[in-house]
């Protein structure tokens, strides 16, 4: 069953807290009691978080490999590094502890990888984006995978699904990039008294960005900004430093987390290349975790 919790372990690591509306957390740990105020997102690496929301803590993405297990991306840019191309801030152990469930927005390696599938336990609760997600995972030994709809119930929370694009038009046009891409899911969470959280995932803006923020109104929006490219292909397949621009600008109320960079070989931003993007541009409210940093909102 699912490990209780009475309290969520975090690692702090300072803040760019750029905006009164959200603030790095003090001390090593957040209590229960504490994070039911407000949303806590830790970022681990990559597009892997901890979220307490609503009462419920949820594992983003897990990537929990060590340092250089796994050969790059082939066809991507940089691929001759090995992935992950950093560790943890804490260990697999200290991620998986008092987790209630899992989302996986999609089953690509740097967001499903090995290392997850054999040190989770088997019988947590996965939230995953189709069939083919949930088939897979099942297969993998978990026993309690579910598709996320509209609204699905988790507790007190509610998880909706949102879509996107992982790639250019140009790179869906050609049916073999188009299969190794495949689809990948956003999610909002939404809660009694809790400001809407969206984790946009894996996509380049379109406009299924804007219905997303059209219909949900986040008050918090995680973007995976890390512009990662292929070798034979122009354009990245998920976000970059001028979409954190237009997200300030099309979600002018909202704090926003930019996640999914130093990670992964065919990331071609970094977080200090967005932290200077964030700075000349003046950008508020706009936070760039360092591993193991907490953001409470």
């Amino acid at each position: 069953m699912a490990l209780s919790i009475k309290y969520l372990p975090f690692l702090l690591t300072g803040a760019l807290a750029l905006n009164a509306c959200a603030a790095p957390v003090s001390s090593g740990q957040i209590s229960a009691a504490a994070a039911e105020n407000g949303v806590a997102y830790q970022h681990i690496r990559n597009a892997t978080a901890k979220i307490r929301y609503g009462g419920k803590t949820f594992l983003i993405d897990p990537y929990l490999a060590a340092k250089g297990t796994y050969a790059g991306f082939e066809g991507t840019v940089n691929s001759r590094l090995r992935n992950p191309l950093i560790d943890m801030p804490v260990s697999a152990n200290e991620v998986m502890q008092g987790v209630d469930a899992v989302i996986v927005t999609h089953t690509h390696d740097d967001h499903w990888d090995k290392a997850a599938q054999q040190l989770l336990p088997k019988d947590l609760p996965v939230f995953v984006q189709n069939a083919g997600d949930a088939k897979i995972i099942r297969e993998q030994g978990f026993k309690d995978v579910r598709v996320v709809g509209q609204n699905t119930p988790f507790g007190g929370v509610r998880l909706s699904k949102t879509g996107g694009q992982h790639g250019t038009d140009e790179m869906y046009a050609h049916p073999q990039m188009a299969e190794l891409l495949g689809d990948a899911m956003g999610v909002v969470l939404q809660a009694a008294n809790q400001k809407t959280l969206y984790v946009v995932g894996d996509t380049v803006w379109n406009s299924r960005v804007d219905e997303a923020l059209a219909k949900y109104r986040p008050q918090v929006v995680v973007m995976n900004t890390g512009l990662a490219k292929t070798q034979a292909f122009a354009g990245g397949i998920i976000m970059g430093t001028e979409d954190v621009g237009k997200m300030r600008q099309a979600a002018p109320d909202a704090a926003i987390v930019t996640v999914h960079m130093d990670a992964v070989n065919h990331a071609t931003v970094t977080t200090k290349m967005m932290r200077d993007y964030v700075k000349q541009h003046g950008l508020k409210a706009v936070f760039v975790p360092s591993g193991g940093e907490v953001l409470k909102f």
